[in-house]
């Protein structure tokens, strides 16, 4: 994948979600393609059409931040979006493809997800689930060393069922996911979890298509959990501090609502667990 043209595949990705009408311009006569033509975004754009089609065909990979800024413009990309864009067309060595580091979580982290008393895990650069307590497997029995929360998430029916929003939930999650990876696709495990995702489920491919980028923070969070019911919970996502790519996932209630007792509850010994089936050790799948 070394030689994909991430710049060209992006804006085409963005310019068939954008129609006429958001950018101002009419409708007329029939057209062969969704969103805008290659033509109406260099025009808005301010640059010539066949300046537009070398970027897009990958033809010419270093327009300049201006040119940049105006297709962001353009294509009604927002801050995360632009950022995304402007590191697309940032001149980067070629190197040889390398073996991926072993994802480390440090001591202190580690310590502190097994002592915080809330769900929480850590959270890998591809999703990997590298720690996590058991007040998090009592939120979900899928929040467990060595599950992928992607393939949990897509491919999981019982994983899918607690979340209500799942439409929304996903779309975020591969918005995230697209941040975090970034340019950086020549890694194997990158590639074989994004070519399996894109088999395995039609709404993953449909998301990945869209190359909506978003940054991983949190967010309150909607879970149908089958033994205690509807829980509102914070979800923050801290990044672990000299661990390139990892964050901490802590899910916490507001104190003194419905919502904290009933998270009490479930990570204490008073209810039965959830009858859902053994998680899947995937640990193998992003190991060197």
């Amino acid at each position: 994948m070394t030689d994909m043209n991430l710049l060209g595949e992006y804006l085409r990705a963005r310019r068939e979600l954008i129609t006429p009408e958001q950018v101002g311009l009419p409708r007329i006569g029939l057209r062969r393609v969704p969103g805008l033509r290659r033509e109406e975004v260099a025009m808005l754009a301010g640059i010539s059409a066949d300046y537009y089609l070398r970027l897009e065909q990958g033809r010419d990979r270093s327009p300049s931040r201006q040119v940049l800024e105006s297709l962001a413009r353009v294509l009604q990309l927002d801050e995360d979006g632009t950022e995304y864009l402007l590191s697309l067309a940032e001149a980067r060595p070629r190197t040889a493809r390398r073996r991926p580091r072993r994802e480390t979580v440090p001591h202190g982290i580690r310590v502190l997800v097994d002592t915080i008393g809330f769900p929480a895990f850590v959270e890998g650069r591809y999703f990997d689930v590298l720690a996590a307590n058991q007040a998090a497997a009592a939120l979900s029995p899928r929040l467990v060393v060595g599950n992928n929360r992607l393939r949990d998430v897509f491919l999981d029916p019982a994983e899918r069922a607690l979340y209500p929003a799942w439409d929304e939930v996903t779309a975020r999650l591969v918005a995230g996911f697209r941040s975090s990876v970034g340019v950086d696709v020549d890694d194997q495990r990158f590639v074989d979890l994004v070519g399996s995702l894109s088999i395995a489920s039609p709404r993953f491919r449909e998301l990945w298509g869209r190359q909506d980028v978003a940054r991983r923070e949190g967010m309150m969070t909607t879970i149908n959990h089958p033994v205690v019911g509807e829980l509102n919970l914070y979800r923050e996502k801290l990044p672990v501090t000299g661990a390139d790519g990892q964050m901490l996932v802590i899910y916490h209630p507001e104190p003194g609502t419905a919502d904290a007792e009933k998270l009490s509850l479930l990570i204490s010994s008073e209810l039965p667990a959830a009858t859902d089936p053994p998680a899947r050790n995937t640990a193998e799948e992003h190991r060197p």
